[in-house]
C-alpha cells in the first residue's frame, strides 16, 4: 500500500520549498499590505482577506535571505497555523505535487543537509529529492513563528 503526500510548492530566492496541502488555505497573487508600526522585520504588514485580518511574515527575511528586489511582488501562501490564518510571502508559486513515500518508490524524508543554513533547517521538516529537484518540505508553524527572530531584530519598543 502506498503513501502519498501532497505538497503546495513555491520558491524563496531560488530555494524550492514544499508546504503539505493540509497547511494551506489558499495562494494569491501580491495583495497591498498594511504596515504594523513597531513589528518584527519579518512581518511586512497585514492584508484583508475578504473582511480576516491576516499576518503577512516575508519568508526572505525569516530565513535570513537576501531582500527581494524592490519592483518584485511576493506571492502569498496562506496557510493555518497554530489557529491561526497566516499568509507566507514568496518569490514564486509552483505546482501542488503528489509524491510516493511508500519505500517501494525511494523517497523518504531526509534530514536538511549540513550545508543548508540552520535557520532555514529549523523550519523545514526534511528535504525530499524528487528526480529533478530537492524540495525543503517546510513546517507551516515554524515558518509562522517569527518569535524565533525577534531577539534579533530592533523592531518594537517596550
Amino acid at each position: 500500500m502506498g503513501t502519498q503526500s501532497q505538497y503546495c510548492t513555491f520558491w524563496v530566492d531560488g530555494l524550492f520549498f514544499g508546504v503539505a496541502v493540509s497547511s494551506v488555505q489558499e495562494v494569491l497573487r501580491y495583495q497591498q499590505l498594511t504596515a504594523v508600526p513597531s513589528a518584527p522585520e519579518a512581518i511586512r504588514g497585514l492584508i484583508n482577506l475578504r473582511g480576516q485580518i491576516v499576518t503577512a511574515v516575508d519568508l526572505r527575511c525569516r530565513l535570513g535571505l537576501p531582500a527581494r528586489a524592490d519592483d518584485a511582488l511576493p506571492m502569498n501562501v496562506i496557510v493555518r497555523s497554530r489557529g491561526e490564518v497566516v499568509s507566507l510571502l514568496v518569490d514564486d508559486i509552483g505546482d501542488v505535487i503528489t509524491v510516493d513515500t511508500s519505500p517501494s518508490s525511494g523517497l523518504e524524508l531526509e534530514p536538511a543537509p549540513a550545508n543548508v543554513p540552520s535557520v532555514i533547517q529549523d523550519v523545514v521538516n526534511g528535504v525530499l529529492a524528487l528526480p529533478d529537484s530537492i524540495l525543503l518540505v517546510l513546517d507551516a508553524d515554524r515558518a509562522a513563528d517569527v518569535s524565533a527572530v525577534l531577539e534579533t531584530t530592533t523592531g518594537g519598543t517596550p
